[in-house]
């Protein structure tokens, strides 16, 4: 009996898988009209969430992608709203510089100022962070709650991070918090804050570790 060799129907190579992800991105979306330093963002973000909506919903300041890089390079830290989009960083990326990636929503003294002052973990999280934030990069992926305390620590604190990565996900107040960040970081006229938001209700922690971790490769790469 004669062996026929089958044609396989999957990868085995990770890598011949991803680049057959963004041979399909590619054609799938038109690049051109996304500016060029913006790319590499879109582009892993589709890869990561298989949603081509992103090329049109991210909303990504004409400064964020300098500005985030220089925070990276500079050894600054990453301030992320919850444990998960902490866990998806590429640590040794952001380590090499020295910088570290911080998320306070577990921490004790976090859980003791909750039940001290009702408000939520995130609120209290950020509030926790506010020097790790400064001239440090803010990555949210998941809770409303932290964008809408980010903006008070800015009004109120006079808080300026490099930049604000704001991509929360669902249905309760989500979609208000990024424009309410936009809104509000835009009407500044003394100083800019870049930030990279979303539009509408999607989002969620694999967007967030997507946007980081592109701008670490765009450090790999050369791509500055």
């Amino acid at each position: 009996m004669k062996n026929h060799k089958q044609a396989k129907d999957y990868f085995e190579s990770p890598q011949d898988s991803i680049d057959e992800s963004f041979l399909i991105i590619e054609n799938l979306v038109d690049f051109e009209e996304i500016p060029k330093m913006s790319r590499q963002i879109v582009r892993r973000v589709i890869h990561a969430t298989g949603d081509t909506d992103y090329a049109h919903s991210l909303v990504i300041h004409p400064k964020a992608v300098e500005s985030g890089i220089e925070a990276i390079m500079s050894g600054k830290s990453v301030v992320t709203d919850v444990n998960m989009v902490r866990a998806g960083i590429n640590k040794k990326g952001i380590s090499h510089f020295g910088g570290k990636i911080i998320c306070k929503i577990a921490d004790g003294d976090v859980a003791q100022k909750v039940n001290e002052s009702n408000k939520t973990r995130a609120v209290t999280a950020m509030q926790e962070s506010l020097d790790e934030m400064s001239g440090g990069i803010v990555a949210i992926g998941n809770a409303p709650t932290a964008v809408f305390s980010l903006i008070d620590l800015i009004r109120r604190e006079s808080l300026v991070p490099a930049l604000i990565v704001a991509v929360p996900v669902g249905f309760v107040k989500a979609s208000e918090s990024k424009e309410a960040l936009m809104v509000y970081l835009d009407s500044k006229k003394d100083y800019e804050i870049p930030y990279i938001v979303n539009i509408g209700r999607k989002g969620g922690s694999v967007v967030a570790v997507s946007i980081i971790n592109a701008l670490l490769q765009m450090v790999k790469s050369g791509e500055v």
